[in-house]
């Protein structure tokens, strides 16, 4: 049995969530930013398809990416180098959402619904949520989002519409939080993907730990904007 929450109920600890489905904590609640800052800041997360409850989440093992540890195969460096392509952060922070929202080939439907796409837009404006985005051509073409607490970075989505251009949104995530001092990014569960970038799974007990000592550093939202010598 899982814990129903109610609006203002705390979390149950980490520890309760249940091993199958692996990591499922609660259920119930609201997405308002209040309770979604909340639950980053205690290792939870939420995924839920359309029609059912808010769903809580906390997996053991997690994936994560420490940012020393970046992977990029010679085939991504060779399209680093070659440019044509634009890298911002946070100028179109709902189309991204939108696109990562967007048909998958090994995908059915999608738990980016209009909610999610509020309640995280809600956390962008207040400087929470975040996105690093590859233009081509004036077009947005590939990029990421996730929410920036301390010197924890909690990846959420990808999308891409041409080869590596997500990848390429990455790397810079990646370059940009290692200059900051921070310290891991979360990447939830695992993917063949992450993977060869060089994210690895690590234990629960290791995550909240590492976490515990990240997330309370003072938040960086003042800063937001990438180096410019990563965004060439």
């Amino acid at each position: 049995m899982i814990q129903w929450l109610r609006p203002g109920d705390p979390f149950p600890p980490v520890t309760t969530a249940l091993t199958e489905p692996n990591g499922l904590l609660a259920a119930g609640g609201e997405l308002s930013p209040a309770r979604l800052t909340t639950a980053y800041r205690l290792g939870v997360f939420p995924w839920f398809n359309p029609g059912q409850p808010v769903l809580w989440w906390s997996p053991d093992p997690r994936l994560v990416l420490f940012p020393s540890e970046l992977r990029i195969s010679r085939s991504l460096s060779k399209t680093l180098r070659n440019g044509g392509y634009e890298i911002r952060a946070d100028t179109d922070f709902q189309a991204v959402m939108r696109a990562c929202a967007g048909p998958r080939p090994d995908q059915d439907g999608t738990w980016i619904t209009d909610e999610m796409v509020a309640a995280y837009c809600a956390l962008h404006e207040q400087g929470i949520a975040h996105s690093v985005e590859t233009w081509i051509d004036g077009e947005l073409a590939g990029g990421l989002y996730g929410i920036a607490l301390g010197r924890m970075f909690y990846g959420e989505s990808m999308f891409t519409r041409a080869a590596n251009v997500s990848k390429i949104a990455l790397v810079h995530l990646v370059r940009q939080l290692e200059r900051w001092d921070f310290g891991m990014i979360d990447c939830q569960v695992y993917t063949r993907h992450l993977a060869t970038l060089g994210a690895r799974e690590i234990p629960r007990t290791e995550f909240m730990r590492k976490l515990a000592e990240l997330v309370n550093y003072p938040d960086a939202n003042d800063r937001w904007t990438l180096d410019d010598d990563l965004a060439q």
